[in-house]
C-alpha cells in the first residue's frame, strides 16, 4: 500500500450543496458558501476528499442511479473549474421504506452504517487517525463514531464550512 493519507469524508446535501430535499438535477445544484474553496483547500493539503451520501430518493423512486451519477459528474465538473476535485463519490441508494423493491432494504451502507466508509478504506490507503467526517445529521456523526474517526457537525445557517476546513488543516 502507498503512504496513508488523511481523508475528509463529506456529506453531500446540507454540507456541500444546499439541501432542497432530494436534489438530483444538475441545474438544481446550489453550493453551500465556501464549499468549493473548502474542497480545493483539502486537495492542496493532501487530504482525500470523499463524498459519502445517503440517496434514499433512489429507493423511494424519485430518481434513479444514473441521475445520482450525473449530478456527481456535474459537481466534479464545476469543482474542476475552481481547481478542485472530489477523489470519490460514495452513495447509498437504499431506504427501508422505499418503493423500489430491490432497494427497499436495511443495509450496512446507509449512514449511520459504515459501508461507504469501509468501501473508501478498501479503495484508498486512509490514515484514520488524521481523518474526519463533516455532516449535518446525527447519522453522519454515528457513522464517524462507528468508523473510528472524528465527526464534525455542521450547520450551514450558522457555521462556515471554509472556517471548519481551515481549522482542521491547521490542526493537523
Amino acid at each position: 500500500m502507498a503512504d496513508k493519507r488523511p481523508a475528509a469524508f463529506l456529506d453531500r446535501d446540507g454540507v456541500l450543496n444546499v439541501d432542497h430535499g432530494y436534489v438530483f438535477k444538475p441545474e438544481e445544484l446550489e453550493w453551500i458558501d465556501g464549499a468549493r474553496e473548502s474542497v480545493r483547500l483539502l486537495n492542496e493539503a493532501g487530504y482525500l476528499a470523499l463524498v459519502v451520501t445517503n440517496q434514499g430518493g433512489v429507493a423511494r423512486g424519485f430518481y434513479d442511479e444514473p441521475a445520482v451519477n450525473a449530478f456527481h459528474a456535474h459537481m466534479q465538473q464545476d469543482l474542476a473549474a475552481q481547481g478542485a476535485h472530489i477523489d470519490a463519490f460514495y452513495y447509498c441508494p437504499h431506504h427501508p421504506e422505499g418503493v423500489v423493491k430491490a432497494l427497499s432494504v436495511r443495509c450496512l451502507c446507509r449512514k449511520p452504517g459504515i459501508g461507504m466508509l469501509d468501501q473508501a478504506a478498501q479503495d484508498f490507503s486512509i490514515d484514520k487517525a488524521r481523518s474526519f467526517l463533516i455532516g449535518d445529521k446525527p447519522g453522519d456523526m454515528g457513522a464517524a463514531q462507528a468508523f473510528g474517526i472524528r465527526g464534525i457537525p455542521f450547520h450551514a445557517g450558522s457555521q462556515s464550512l471554509l472556517n471548519i476546513v481551515q481549522r482542521e488543516i491547521a490542526g493537523r
